[in-house]
């Protein structure tokens, strides 16, 4: 949201680390992030993890086999991806 409505009375909420606002008079418009822990911002707006969890789950894939056989896919498919980008290019 770049701008504010004069004179309207915000809510601020806290979810899960995050710190939302929204008008307390206008449910039309939707609440928005204002601020909060980085890792659950990252989650509400559907971000990939950052190197702290990517570490952690490479270090629980070493005891999970299953985990470990996710991961192996989806290095796979990462690896199609970024191959199929760059011959775009």
């Amino acid at each position: 949201m770049s701008t504010l409505l004069p004179g309207e009375p915000l809510i601020y909420e806290r979810v899960e680390g995050v710190v939302y606002a929204r008008y307390r008079d206008r449910p039309d418009i939707k609440r928005w992030i204002v601020g909060g822990e980085y890792n659950a911002i990252a989650r509400a707006r559907g971000e990939i993890p950052d190197w702290r969890e990517m570490q952690n789950l490479q270090e629980l894939a070493q005891k999970y086999p299953t985990l470990r056989k996710q991961l192996d896919k989806t290095l796979e498919i990462y690896y199609l991806c970024k191959d199929a980008e760059q011959e775009k290019a």
